[in-house]
């Protein structure tokens, strides 16, 4: 019986069939799986990269900071620069799970409100912020935890590095990086400033100040011990170049740390060189002295008799340290004597005191850089009382500042030299300033100053070496409505060296008590003149000014005491 030779092939070509089809369900079985993680990873990328499209669909858009210049010191040291910072901010839109995010940003920044943050979630919009200014670290851990929806904005975040050793100069900006007070305000009032200043070191823009940061460190130093020593509520001081008018330094406490910009919100961590207005009290002697000798209603053999307390309306004026006696002009000024500094004015006549203050700015608001200072309280009508009690340093408000400003032709040689905060050269000043007092009368002035050092109130500002004169004032405070005797405002207004003057200081204590260290006494002799003294060791030799030997000082102060 013969063979069909195909039917034994059948049952393989059905074999061979149902391997196809086999083959065929694989392949569509791994092209479907391919397509779908195709699809996935589709999806993920453009989660990932999803834009976020200002104004559209809801979405809210967040400019970045403004980028600001550096601000250095005259010697090119930073006090004030940027960093690249990031903002955090959450797209609802791309969230997997919600409550797992706030609970993991939660666990980075724990004084977040979770509540608040879910809840803003959920209200649609594309754009929530949720932290600005993060630190690296934070952004890292922010990172780490990989939640998708979550990214930065990168914006530039302002750093002080000096912290507040110069906060009240060069002030702070707001969140936005925009200006708010000091030198950081007036950049952006004019933003040509940084175009035609020098660069920093790294060829950015910069904005360089008058500034020693050295000087600025030593004087809030001393400053810090003489609060803590005396135990003041607060202390001021500020060393101002005498023929350029360069503020070298400006200190007031307590001050802030401007990289903790609330802190400057604290009412008693204002400006007090230029936002408080204070009677100065016998500091303004200076001004009584030089009004009179300018006019040639005196001169240094003048005397007036203090023998008496001076009886004014209802009021008794009387001396501290009195006498008794007569007194010249000199005896005047360094037993600082309130009757003849009233009779000195008297004499020189109401009207011309009075011209004679205002041409030294002390009845007009001071305007530097850092930005108006007070308005002085000014009496009007103004009256033979208050020549008499202003000619000691009551009854007219001003700010430390304006005193400072003022005393500078009383030192220089009689010109107005207005203070900056922005190098200026000592010709470029003299050009512009006028000439209020004789060059005379700065001369004498000098010596007077140095002579209550060698001589008077001012004993314990004396620096070895550099010639510090200077005038003491101790002011009582009103309180309610009439002077506290137990509130004082100690001061001490000083230049040196007097031989060839290159510095003023000023330094002020508000309400010093009476300590140890002070005989038990609140006056400025015992306790602002020996602050000053040693803040004067200390930054005459970081400014180059050279002390003179024993023997060469000895010549000088003898000259002064001959005329004595």
């Amino acid at each position: 019986m013969a063979r069909d030779p195909h039917a034994s092939a059948a049952p393989y070509r059905v074999e061979r069939a149902s391997l196809a089809r086999s083959r065929d369900r694989y392949r569509l079985a791994c092209l479907a799986f391919a397509l779908s993680f195709l699809a996935i990873g589709l999806r993920l990328v453009s989660l990932g990269f999803a834009a976020v499209e200002p104004g559209s669909g809801g979405i809210h858009d967040i400019s970045t900071t403004v980028h600001r210049p550096d601000v250095l010191d005259r010697n090119g040291r930073l006090l004030a620069t940027d960093i690249k910072g990031a903002t955090l901010y959450a797209d609802p839109a791309r969230i997997i799970d919600r409550d797992e995010l706030v609970e993991q940003v939660a666990s980075v920044l724990p004084d977040i409100n979770a509540a608040e943050l879910r809840e803003k979630l959920k209200q649609g919009r594309r754009f929530v912020a949720i932290r600005r200014e993060l630190t690296p670290k934070q952004q890292a851990e922010i990172y780490e935890l990989g939640q998708p929806g979550l990214d930065f904005i990168e914006e530039y975040r302002r750093v002080y590095p000096v912290g507040a050793t110069a906060c009240h100069v060069v002030g702070y900006v707001n969140v936005d990086n925009k200006g708010l007070a000091g030198i950081e305000k007036f950049i952006d009032d004019n933003p040509q400033l940084a175009m035609s200043s020098p660069e920093n070191a790294v060829g950015g823009e910069a904005v360089t100040l008058s500034l020693d940061l050295g000087v600025q460190h030593v004087v809030r130093e001393e400053l810090a011990k003489a609060m803590a020593t005396y135990r003041a509520k607060a202390a001021a001081g500020v060393v101002i170049d005498v023929h350029s008018g360069e503020v070298i330094a400006l200190v007031s406490l307590p001050d802030y740390d401007p990289n903790h910009r609330e802190q400057a919100l604290d009412n008693d961590r204002f400006n007090r060189m230029s936002s408080g207005v204070y009677e100065m009290g016998s500091v303004f002697k200076v001004f009584t002295a030089a009004a009179a000798l300018d006019a040639g209603s005196a001169t240094l053999r003048s005397s007036y008799d203090a023998s008496q307390p001076l009886h004014v309306a209802s009021f008794t004026i009387e001396d501290f340290h009195a006498q008794r006696r007569r007194l010249t002009v000199p005896e005047i000024f360094i037993y600082s004597s309130n009757i003849g500094a009233a009779k000195m004015a008297l004499d020189l006549g109401i009207d011309r005191h009075r011209a004679f203050l205002g041409k030294l700015g002390l009845l007009s608001r001071l305007s530097t850089e850092i930005g108006e200072s007070a308005s002085p309280i000014v009496p009007n009508p103004w009256e033979r009382l208050n020549t008499i009690t202003i000619a000691y340093g009551h009854g007219l408000s001003v700010t430390p500042l304006q005193v400072a400003a003022a005393a500078l032709p009383l030192v220089n040689g009689g010109f107005a030299v207005t203070p900056t905060f922005l190098p200026r050269s000592r010709m470029a000043a003299l050009r512009e300033a006028p000439s209020v007092v004789k060059p005379s009368t700065s001369e004498e002035m000098l010596s007077l100053m140095r002579l209550n050092v060698l001589k008077g109130t001012g004993k314990r500002a004396d620096a070895e070496g550099y010639r510090v004169g200077g005038k003491t004032g101790t002011a009582e405070k009103v309180v309610g409505h009439h002077y506290e005797g137990s509130s004082l405002l100690a001061s001490f207004l000083s230049v040196f060296p007097t031989d060839a003057p290159e510095y003023l200081v000023l330094v002020m204590l508000d309400e010093p008590q009476r300590v140890a260290e002070s005989d038990n006494q609140a006056t400025a002799g015992l306790n602002a003149a020996p602050t000053t003294g040693r803040i004067v060791e200390r930054i005459a030799p970081i400014l180059g000014v050279a002390p003179k030997l024993p023997d060469d000082q000895h010549k000088f102060d003898e000259k002064v005491l001959a005329s004595y």
